[in-house]
């Protein structure tokens, strides 16, 4: 399909499911996926029904069975490595389709999604041909090893928020420890996975290694979640969905389950702070994408004896930001992905109000067209309060202070999530510390959403379970199995 996403540009879209290899129909209804810019239709993709759903699990079963858990591990390596520079090669068409889709800019859907998209396939790639088990001494007549093999078909789910990312966090461990994919993407966001798919055949992968479907999660997703040739589900997004997916996962058949999942992280800036780049680092923790980002630090508790004057350099590196035409250089924040995430922002910032939080900065939409919101800052906020306890996924960040670190910390804790956290220090000890207390899967010293795709990234309690990224990630896809000999002597 033909759609148009500037005034004269034009691109073909794959709107077919991708399955064996090829794009295929789906049986499921049409879905409309939505231009947040201007609010108009780029075009309709195809959804898969339990049927589809089937046919794209059979067909990753029975490339595992037969084929690609045979392929040796460094030609697996070589496969994944072609896809990273397919997609190097086809950058701009696929950030294209990710500002479409989505909305961010396109210059952080260069940097962010096709940058961590190839840098982790390359990482895995490079794993690939080095997993392996161990011999283990048990007596003089008996022999000892372990296996590392592949589970089988895995089921992943994927976010709208970035589109392309968590495809490569999950495509990249799985396909370097063996196993074959079904991919569900985003029925919000489907059409960079769409352009993925038109790759993978091109790198040269068998039929079945990599299946990308799309549909809606309480249809589609549920039937993929609940298969019982599913050996794992990996997900990405809100804590309801996931908690939705471990049930299904006990329904069926007992499957593995991996959750990246949503977070309330805080970002603490201490009285010796450098004041002007905690500013920025913290800013880039939380409004970059719209704020639609899982580790966003959106809280930010400042010690009392500095507050006016971190507040006053916040809001000035805020009233730099640009909306507009996420294609146009100069922009630097674009709308939200969707007409039911602008409400539930706008809803929350009037909640804030409601609340006796005061608004600093920002607070309403932005234009009479598309869904743009303004950078919003609430400063006297009480942990207490619902923009403090609940995840808003949006442009908006939640002030208070504290007394000292001790407080600071308790605050920081406060929180049923434990994604992120951050600190803002030139004390060691004290770095080392907040490090140390805050539950949290990563926390970052003096900077913010920092990714390397060496780094494990995951969190604890309701922000969920497992690693992506790191040799860690590579034990979610994979199971050990002990082979013991009886050896005559």
């Amino acid at each position: 399909m033909i759609c148009k996403h500037r005034e004269s540009n034009y691109l073909i879209v794959h709107t077919y499911l991708f399955i064996n290899n090829e794009f295929v129909p789906g049986n499921g209804p049409l879905i409309e996926t939505i231009n947040p810019v201007n609010e108009e239709v780029i075009c309709s993709v195809h959804s898969a029904d339990e049927s589809d759903v089937n046919k794209a699990v059979d067909a990753a079963n029975a490339s595992f069975t037969n084929v690609w858990r045979k392929v040796a591990p460094a030609e697996r390596g070589k496969l994944i490595l072609r896809l990273a520079e397919l997609i190097e090669r086809d950058a701009e068409e696929m950030a294209t389709l990710s500002v479409l889709d989505n909305g961010k800019t396109y210059a952080l859907a260069t940097t962010a999604d096709i940058g961590l998209t190839t840098n982790a396939l390359r990482y895995f790639a490079g794993w690939a041909d080095k997993i392996h088990g161990k011999t283990i001494d048990t007596s003089f007549d008996e022999m000892c090893y372990t296996r590392h093999e592949p589970l089988g078909v895995v089921g992943c789910v994927l976010p709208w928020n970035y589109p392309l990312v968590p495809a490569a966090f999950k495509l990249g461990p799985s396909l370097a420890a063996g196993n074959c994919v079904v991919i569900k993407s985003s029925e919000i966001t489907p059409l960079p996975l769409t352009k993925l798919a038109s790759l993978v055949k091109e790198a040269g992968f068998p039929p079945g290694v990599i299946n990308i479907i799309t549909g809606y999660g309480h249809t589609t997703g549920s039937y993929l979640t609940h298969h019982p040739r599913v050996n794992k589900i990996a997900f990405t997004g809100s804590s309801l969905t996931g908690r939705r997916i471990i049930k299904a996962s006990a329904e069926g058949s007992l499957k593995s389950v991996q959750l990246e999942l949503g977070g309330k992280s805080a970002q603490i800036v201490c009285a010796d702070a450098d004041l002007k780049s905690a500013a920025i680092h913290a800013w880039n923790g939380i409004f970059p994408n719209q704020g639609q980002t899982c580790s966003a630090g959106s809280r930010i508790l400042v010690h009392e004896s500095v507050f006016d004057e971190f507040l006053k350099l916040f809001i000035e590196r805020t009233k730099q930001v640009v909306l507009g035409d996420p294609f146009d250089p100069k922009t630097s924040q674009g709308p939200q992905v969707s007409k039911l995430q602008f409400d539930k922002v706008l809803n929350y910032i009037k909640l804030g109000q409601e609340e006796g939080a005061k608004v600093a900065c920002g607070g309403k939409q932005w234009g009479n067209k598309g869904y743009f919101i303004e950078p919003t800052i609430f400063t006297h906020c009480k942990s207490s309060m619902k923009i403090m306890q609940e995840e808003i996924f949006g442009p908006v960040v939640a002030m208070s202070t504290f007394k000292d670190i001790k407080e600071a910390i308790e605050i920081a804790n406060d929180t049923v999530y434990g994604l992120g956290g951050g600190v803002f220090t030139k004390d060691m000890n004290t770095a080392i510390h907040v490090s140390n207390e805050l539950r949290a899967g990563t926390v970052w010293v003096n900077c913010y959403n920092t990714f390397h795709v060496s780094t494990p990234f995951g969190g604890f309690g309701e922000s969920g379970f497992g690693k992506d990224l790191g040799e860690d990630a590579l034990k979610e896809y994979s199971r050990i199995k002990t082979v013991k000999f009886k050896v005559e002597i």
